[in-house]
């Protein structure tokens, strides 16, 4: 099973892609973990993606590619896995559409959490506090509430055109939250 969890800053993916992932018995594919994994490893790729992130450039999206291939042909994806905010756009998207369809696979489905955009802004400045984030003051917040509305709002309509999309409210526990997200990939 191929999934993927979509949703803006705050709405809780990390969270609830890795209680869903472990709830499904696959992993969950970050791909700020993978290429973190990766240079700590000092692997092919890691050297490669080190290099940009080195010089404060945005990892290109052959590398970021080439890590999706490395875990999706790992021992522990052969039962799927669960890719947490990545794609972040329709070329990325149609980039593992293609890795995918080489393994006989293909997404099947697409968990969207939707979270009001002021309980967004509050989880984040929360956050900030709690976790010292520099990157959490509102101003980057609003920017970057924008750029994920511009990006990820063409993902969702590619994928909805695929009939893979599950939109799940992202309000309430934990707890809550993750019940529904259990209902909406079984359905």
């Amino acid at each position: 099973m191929y999934l993927m969890i979509l949703g803006a800053p705050g709405s809780g993916k990390g969270t609830q892609g890795k209680l869903l992932a472990d709830h499904l018995g696959i992993p969950q594919v970050s791909t700020g973990e993978l290429l973190r994994a990766a240079v700590k490893n000092g692997t092919p790729l890691g050297r490669q993606a080190k290099g940009f992130m080195d010089q404060g450039l945005l990892v290109p999206d052959d590398v970021i590619l080439g890590l999706i291939r490395e875990i999706l042909d790992s021992a522990e994806a052969q039962r799927g896995v669960l890719m947490d905010g990545f794609p972040r756009t329709v070329a990325q998207a149609e980039a593992v559409d293609r890795i995918l369809a080489e393994r006989g696979g293909r997404v099947d489905q697409v968990a969207l959490l939707e979270v009001d955009e002021e309980e967004l802004v509050q989880r984040l400045l929360g956050r900030a506090t709690k976790e010292g984030r520099s990157d959490d003051n509102l101003q980057s917040i609003r920017q970057r509430l924008m750029v994920y509305q511009e990006q990820t709002a063409p993902l969702v309509a590619y994928y909805d055109g695929q009939g893979v999309v599950r939109r799940v409210a992202g309000m309430g526990s934990v707890e809550e939250i993750q019940e529904r997200m259990q209902k909406a990939v079984r359905a």
